[in-house]
Order: C-alpha cells, then sequence, then structure tokens
C-alpha cells in the first residue's frame, strides 16, 4: 500500500539565519531568566516567543502586532526547526504579544538583561572596545500627558515644543555604532544628569576602565568630568 506524500512549501527566506543569530547571542535563554513568568503561562516560554517575534520584526520590517500571528502560520513548519520547539501561530497572538511587552517593561528585570546581553555580544563578534560615542535625543508624538508617563512637554530638539515627547540617551561603540546602553526618561528631563547613568551601565557591561568617552558639550559638565576623572577613563566632549 502507497503511503500518500504530504508536501509542505514555505517561504524560507531570511529566518533561519536570524534564528541561529539570536541562539548564538542566547537571548532566549537570558529572557526567560531575568523574566519569569506566572505558572500559568503555557506553550511557547517568554523568551522563544519573543525571538520568533523578533526574527519578524527583523525579517519583515515590520513592528507590529496584529501581522506576526498570521506570519507564524505561514512559516511554522521553518520555526519549528528553528528554535527544535512545537509552534503554533496562537503562541504569537496579539494578546500573548501583549504580555511578552508587560513582562519586559519591568525595570528592574532590564537592568539585568542589557548588560547580559551586551555581554555576550562583545564575546560573539570578538570585539576590543576603546572608544564609545553618547548622546541623548527625543521622540515626540500626539500622545496623551499625565504627571507620572515618560511624556511630558520639554525643550523640543524637533521644534515641536506642542507635542509631549520622552528622550533617550544612547551609548554605543565607536566605530561600529553597537548599542552598550540605553535610558529611557521623561521628556522635560534635561540631557546632562543622564550622561553618568549611561556610563554606569557601560562600566557594567564591558567591566573595564580606561575607555574614551565622545559626546556633545553637555556631556563636559564639572560632574561627568570628575566622574570619569575619579573612575580612569578619559573624555571628549
Amino acid at each position: 500500500m502507497n503511503t500518500p506524500l504530504t508536501v509542505i512549501t514555505e517561504r524560507v527566506d531570511d529566518i533561519p539565519l536570524l534564528l541561529a543569530q539570536l541562539q548564538r547571542m542566547e537571548v532566549q535563554p537570558l529572557l526567560d531568566h531575568y523574566f519569569p513568568t506566572h505558572g500559568n503561562w503555557q506553550g511557547l516560554s517568554l523568551g522563544q516567543v519573543a525571538v520568533v517575534w523578533l526574527s519578524h520584526i527583523l525579517s519583515q520590517a515590520d513592528h507590529r502586532l496584529n501581522p506576526v500571528q498570521a506570519w507564524v502560520g505561514r512559516h511554522q513548519e521553518t520555526l519549528q526547526l528553528g528554535i527544535q520547539q512545537p509552534v503554533r501561530a496562537l503562541d504569537l497572538s496579539d494578546d500573548r504579544l501583549e504580555s511578552v511587552l508587560r513582562y519586559l517593561s519591568d525595570d528592574a528585570g532590564w537592568a539585568l538583561f542589557e548588560p547580559a546581553l551586551n555581554q555576550r555580544q562583545i564575546q560573539v563578534y570578538d570585539l576590543h572596545p576603546e572608544r564609545l560615542r553618547l548622546d541623548s535625543t527625543s521622540i515626540s508624538g500626539d500622545w496623551s500627558v499625565n504627571e507620572a508617563g515618560l511624556f511630558q512637554y520639554g525643550h523640543s530638539k524637533d521644534h515641536r515644543p506642542d507635542l509631549p515627547q520622552l528622550k533617550l540617551m544612547l551609548a554605543t561603540l565607536d566605530p561600529l555604532g553597537l548599542p552598550i546602553a540605553t535610558e529611557i526618561v521623561a521628556g522635560h528631563r534635561a540631557d546632562d544628569p543622564l550622561y553618568i547613568p549611561a556610563i554606569e551601565q557601560v562600566r557594567q557591561t564591558l567591566r573595564q576602565s580606561g575607555l574614551l568617552y565622545v559626546g556633545d558639550s553637555k556631556m563636559a559638565s564639572l560632574s561627568t568630568r570628575c566622574f570619569l576623572q575619579a573612575t580612569g577613563d578619559y573624555l571628549n566632549g
């Protein structure tokens, strides 16, 4: 008796490459370690969901939640082979992705996760850090403002003082541009006090001194210069 042949056709595209790189960087076990989920969580773990979702974002250049479930349904076999786990489209539903975002919004967990992930990136790429660039930017939009929220009215670099904004401080490895530390604060905060916390995050990740920090004139405040001098680093700002 002949057994009927079942043929499943899927577009593989860049999905195996993205999954392999995320696995090499240990994104999934790190997320599962630093963001433990409730005991009732079923199906793929938070880290596995995040890895599949990141693959979708990078492959499709689309950060929206609503297309992910259908995309997983079209690439189910490829994803299962990539993460070595059974994958259902419902594992990447809007509700599940919203739950992932809620867990990842824990500042305490993120402060531990980010240095651990960056340390693995340095190892994966065999980088030798010597110089970092620090700069802040603001992101404005038509959002609601409340007293305890991130979106506040402040000095707008976009020349839109009528829009609430949040502020992002970023430290990147120069000349590669690899992000090492990020800090998101309310939009009315001044730039000057953001440099020392960012440098502390860099130091927690790289665990070395003698680095050159490059920034604009706001980084040359007395407190920042004294901090770098006391910790054996250098400033060009």
